[in-house]
């Protein structure tokens, strides 16, 4: 005798198309929000030396400049100076020294004009080499 005449066994069927459409859009977004980084990158083979360089300090004339306008080059003070006046100076300082460095510590609140000044007068001499010394924040 056949009991089970009238049930059937159903099987749980599994819809893959909704699965599939989420799939799409999700490979959609992830190919559209993808950012494409082309490196143009030149390989190259260094040299090798087993000679360790010395790092030598180049010598430096240190320019301060304040905030009320008043300079000082190499702890000599100069007080409130004209272009031709730093001038002077500086050359006095760059005398006899080889290619110096020109290191300008200036006030944060320091005119610009001030430290233009100083760049003129720097490269009126000659001095080519110019950088500007600052401290790190907290």
């Amino acid at each position: 005798m056949d009991f089970r005449r009238g049930r059937r066994e159903d099987y749980p069927e599994i819809n893959l198309i909704p699965f599939i459409d989420i799939l799409l859009v999700i490979v959609i977004f992830l190919a559209v929000t993808t950012t494409y980084a082309r490196f143009a990158e030149l390989k190259i083979n260094l040299p090798t030396s087993s000679a360790e360089q010395t790092p030598t300090l180049p010598v430096q004339i240190e320019v301060a400049v304040g905030e009320s306008g008043l300079y000082q080059i190499d702890s000599v003070a100069v007080g409130e100076a004209t272009v031709d006046e730093l001038v002077a100076a500086l050359e006095q300082a760059a005398d006899k020294k080889a290619d110096p460095v020109v290191v300008i510590n200036a006030d944060a609140r320091a005119s610009h004009q001030s430290v233009v000044n100083v760049m003129e007068a720097a490269r009126r001499v000659g001095l080519a080499r110019i950088t500007f010394a600052t401290q790190t924040s907290p």
